[in-house]
């Protein structure tokens, strides 16, 4: 239902919506750890978001399209998009084969290597993260995480 035009924002239960807003406090959260991980992935060239991609091809050896994105949780379109400019770096194959019912995507052996080269930058950045941390703050913060995203996908 839209505002009345007359009516008035109540200052304090803005802020009260602020402090506990579960989407504005994980997105603040998940912003100031890719950009830690961003700045200290940049020099191997790639970005932390590549990076994830990249791990999860990797794991999996050829992962379709649609069992990468549900990994990522990620819908369709927002992977492909993703996937597209490490693609064209000619970091992953992206197969189109006739008769498959999904695409499938693999590392290409230059992205083995950026991501091989890449790996100690991301150790790095890990073992800082999780040393500012605490270890049991981000072993209960990691199962925590993992609740949420499966709770949120029981609904």
């Amino acid at each position: 239902m839209p505002p009345k035009k007359n009516s008035r924002l109540d200052a304090k239960a803005l802020a009260e919506a602020a402090r506990v807003c579960a989407c504005l406090n994980f997105r603040k959260a998940s912003r100031a750890v890719t950009q830690m991980f961003d700045t200290m992935l940049h020099p191997g060239g790639l970005r932390s978001t590549q990076f994830v991609i990249l791990v999860a091809v990797s794991a999996d050896g050829t992962a379709k399209l649609p069992d990468l994105a549900r990994m990522l949780n990620l819908d369709r379109s927002t992977l492909t998009r993703n996937l597209q400019p490490l693609a064209r770096e000619g970091l992953l194959k992206i197969s189109d084969t006739r008769g498959e019912r999904a695409s499938s995507v693999r590392l290409t052996p230059k992205g083995e290597r950026l991501l091989a080269a890449t790996l100690p930058l991301w150790e790095k950045a890990q073992s800082k993260f999780v040393e500012r941390l605490g270890g049991r703050r981000w072993q209960t913060m990691l199962e925590d995480l993992n609740r949420v995203v499966a709770v949120l996908h029981e609904t």
